[in-house]
């Protein structure tokens, strides 16, 4: 005889109701049942899980693995920032021509800034914090006006420089300040000198400090794409089309690493294709 069927016979003859014996079932089926559920997965088994993910550039995955591990222990600092990582991954990827897309995007890399923020808070003295955070407010920059993005261009070169003294060789703060720097040159003495009566002092730039900031990235990690694309294009912005080919090449070349190198790679090829025709 079945377990559950002798509690209810006992129960029976012992005068209790039907409805009470029904009841009893019930509550030893719950408890059977707590005791065999798989236990909740802890921070670390979260972590362990969304670097899984992101190192098979499931995105989506990795994303939600990490936030798992936020909730489960709000105090993790490497949940916060790797969670921040994949947020600016996931908004990377948005299709902006969809409807909605640039909202969702926006949306990405607004909420990858409170997460960076709040690793920066949990420990100030790393640098993934920093970079990550450098990274968010750069990107959620672009997307507003001129104003704003000069205003946030200043936090965002200190958290990067920050970044680079905790970690020198962190090749992604590198990679960072050199297109920090090129987007900065970019704004030309006109445009600088209207731009200061409007906005507020801009800060200075440099596509000599570009390129050494990115060829220091790309020294640090040359198996990563992405250094090489970015250096390619200071070099077509100071002229250097011949160094632009080659560093074009090496981006096409080079085997893709992260869930965003095939967009570099065709971007790349594209771009290249300019550049030769004006190779002397």
């Amino acid at each position: 005889m079945k377990k559950r069927h002798v509690i209810i016979l006992a129960l029976v003859l012992f005068g209790l109701s039907a409805a009470f014996a029904a009841a009893a079932v019930v509550v030893v089926a719950s408890t059977t049942a707590a005791t065999t559920a798989k236990p909740a997965q802890t921070a670390d088994e979260q972590l362990k899980k969304g670097d899984e993910f992101y190192a098979q550039h499931k995105d989506a995955e990795a994303l939600e693995a990490y936030l798992a591990a936020v909730q489960v222990d709000p105090k993790s600092y490497e949940a916060a920032w790797k969670a921040c990582r994949s947020m600016i991954d996931m908004g990377d990827l948005v299709d902006l021509k969809a409807k909605g897309g640039e909202e969702k995007q926006k949306k990405f890399f607004k909420d990858s800034e409170a997460y960076a923020r709040k690793a920066v808070g949990l420990n100030p003295n790393d640098t993934q914090g920093h970079f990550f955070l450098s990274a968010a407010l750069g990107k959620y920059a672009l997307m507003l006006g001129k104003k704003d993005q000069i205003a946030m261009s200043r936090e965002i070169k200190t958290e990067i420089e920050k970044a680079i003294e905790l970690d020198p060789t962190n090749d992604l703060a590198y990679h960072a300040l050199g297109r920090w720097h090129r987007r900065i040159a970019e704004i030309g003495g006109a445009q600088r000198f209207f731009g200061s009566i409007f906005f507020g002092k801009i800060p200075k730039g440099s596509f000599v400090e570009s390129e050494q900031a990115l060829k220091k990235a790309a020294e640090l990690k040359p198996d990563y794409l992405n250094h090489h694309i970015e250096l390619a294009r200071t070099y077509v912005a100071m002229d250097k089309y011949k160094e632009a080919v080659a560093e074009f090449q090496k981006t096409i070349d080079l085997p893709t690493s992260t869930s965003k190198d095939p967009e570099y790679k065709k971007e790349a090829e594209a771009e290249m294709a300019k550049a030769k025709k004006k190779v002397k």
